[in-house]
């Protein structure tokens, strides 16, 4: 079975004529709301219905979305706190040292001494850069700064990641 990656969430209904207001949870929503893109939408019942943007526009920090396949209110109104999303297979390059979400949590993490901290369990993203939480062997988080000065290296095919301790980390 195909895995999918969340790039909105379908808030109401807009109009009569079948429009979706589709808040983005995505850093490339002019590509996943451009016209003849690839949605699947998911309902309640997690049962994918696969659609076609017909057109979108920003309004008010949502997306209004009209699909190709439906006409008015009725037909999308089973859709209405549903979530959009795309194949993996679907997922937009990224420029060099960047990485999605997926391919960090559940990284190793090591010094670059070579000792092991453990392992990525969630990502914040509390403004000027992310911060990567490390859950240790003991159960403990440590909090790491996604900044050039602490993270050396990430290599998402080996899950790995090694990251240099600056004073006051741990």
């Amino acid at each position: 079975m195909a895995e999918f990656m969340n790039v909105g969430k379908v808030v109401n209904t807009h109009g009569i004529r079948g429009e979706l207001r589709i808040m983005p949870l995505t850093d490339f929503p002019e590509v996943r709301f451009a016209k003849n893109a690839e949605l699947y939408l998911f309902t309640a019942d997690n049962h994918p219905v696969l659609v076609h943007v017909e057109s979108a526009r920003l309004h008010k920090n949502m997306y209004i979305v009209r699909l190709k396949e439906y006409g008015n209110i009725n037909e999308v109104e089973k859709f209405k706190g549903g979530i959009a999303k795309v194949s993996k297979e679907n997922l937009a390059e990224l420029e060099e040292n960047e990485y999605y979400f997926h391919q960090i949590v559940g990284c190793s993490v090591i010094t670059e001494e070579g000792e092991d901290l453990g392992t990525i369990s969630e990502i914040l993203t509390p403004g000027a850069n992310d911060v990567w939480v490390v859950k240790t062997p003991a159960g403990k988080e440590i909090l790491l700064p996604v900044i050039d000065d602490v993270v050396l290296d990430v290599d998402v095919n080996q899950k790995l990641v090694k990251v240099h301790l600056m004073e006051g980390l741990l």
